[in-house]
């Protein structure tokens, strides 16, 4: 990503925000560091992998790590629907996701994260 003026930095700022708002005591950090990728995948945590964030040519890619065991009303997830496991949220330049729709996911994935670990 080239700076803070790409559409895919302004979008993963925007995610950042909600992240926290949904789930201030998620952890953010950077994982899976390998020469295609020096930064990492960007990571929130809270009793689990929560979402990851990752950034390609044509989108933001947000995907639930345990996604398919969550609720969608909102409809946003968009990618990786045939998946056992995961669910994904594409975000293309120009799109946005809903903010009460994915603070509501994010809270559902920590719902789930913690009902996991009892």
């Amino acid at each position: 990503m080239s700076g803070s003026d790409d559409w895919r930095f302004k979008a993963l700022e925007r995610i950042r925000k909600l992240a926290g708002e949904a789930a201030p005591n998620a952890v953010e950090e950077r994982k899976w560091k390998k020469a295609s990728n020096p930064s990492g995948v960007l990571t929130w945590s809270l009793g689990g992998i929560l979402f990851t964030g990752e950034t390609y040519k044509d989108k933001v890619k947000l995907t639930f790590a345990r996604g398919a065991a969550l609720d969608d009303p909102g409809g946003l997830f968009n990618a990786s629907l045939t998946g056992g496991t995961r669910r994904a949220i594409d975000i293309r330049e120009g799109e946005s996701v809903d903010a009460d729709a994915f603070k509501a996911l994010v809270r559902e994935s920590v719902a789930a994260n913690l009902r996991k670990g009892k």
